[in-house]
């Protein structure tokens, strides 16, 4: 390899939104994520909403009239 081209690799410290905590090597001297293999749906296995700005709230108030004549034709 060659000399003074690469970049410096350091052992870094993750933070998640859930405060799980790990460590990996990365060029970057710390980095923060919002979900992480501790509270991914996937590797858990349950639901967890991640709401921004209210956008689950909003779908559900539109559309409540569709639900609503569903459930009268049922």
């Amino acid at each position: 390899m060659k000399k003074d081209i690469h970049p410096d690799l350091h052992n870094t410290i993750v933070h998640c939104a859930c405060g799980n905590e790990f460590e990996t090597a990365s060029t970057a001297k710390e980095i923060k994520v919002e979900i992480c293999s501790a509270c991914h749906p996937f590797f858990t296995g349950k639901q967890k909403l991640v709401d921004s700005a209210g956008r689950v709230e909003r779908f559900k108030k539109k559309y409540a009239k569709y639900s609503a004549k569903e459930k009268g034709r049922a």
